[in-house]
């Protein structure tokens, strides 16, 4: 199995033990804070490695990333 399908398992076994809005609140948080751990990580990373600096995030700070939407 890849660990991505393991995952799902787990995800799965996860949400058949919710059993309340409390505990769907307390399951997105632990997603919530672990994704969050791994993007931190990522960015300190590329602030080692040098790839990402404070001229880059200036830089950033004033682009519009969204995507145009169609008027039409």
């Amino acid at each position: 199995m890849s660990y991505s399908q393991l995952a799902q398992l787990e995800l799965m076994n996860a949400a058949a033990n919710v059993t309340s809005q409390d505990d769907l609140d307390a399951l997105r948080m632990t997603l919530s804070l672990f994704f969050a751990e791994r993007a931190q990580k990522a960015i300190d990373k590329m602030w080692d490695e040098g790839t990402l600096n404070q001229s880059k995030l200036d830089e950033l700070r004033g682009q519009h990333l969204r995507t145009p939407y169609n008027k039409h």
